[in-house]
């Protein structure tokens, strides 16, 4: 997919990035979230909320009460990762992320990821 040509905004950057979250948990965790929706909180703050998002090893783990073990090897794997997470918002909103932050809980199983965004750039 080529870059957009000009940051997008509102529903349209909640849209693109919503997919976009979709796209790299099918991508690096071989399925995609059950549900996924972005809002951006106030100017600056992006969340993109995922459920569904656990795969069958680690329903597995949660089940067997590995739970922390499941989420401790998560977040390790999304800090590892977070430059790609990052570099999607980037492009897609035109702005620079200034923090990322990923977290996911147990029961109910979902996951968040927050984008703590700099200012827009002026036209």
């Amino acid at each position: 997919m080529s870059a957009p040509t000009a940051a997008l905004a509102g529903n349209d950057l909640l849209a693109a990035v919503t997919d976009a979250m979709v796209r790299l948990h099918q991508r690096y965790y071989h399925r995609a979230p059950v549900t996924a929706k972005t809002q951006l909180l106030g100017d600056d703050l992006l969340a993109c909320v995922l459920g569904g998002v656990y795969t069958d090893v680690e329903k597995t783990m949660i089940e067997l009460e590995k739970g922390p073990v499941v989420q401790q090897t998560r977040s390790e794997f999304q800090n590892a990762m977070q430059h790609k997470f990052i570099g999607e918002v980037e492009r897609l909103s035109g702005r620079d992320v200034l923090a990322f932050i990923s977290n996911q809980h147990v029961g109910p199983d979902m996951e968040i990821e927050l984008f703590m965004l700099g200012p827009e750039e002026p036209e």
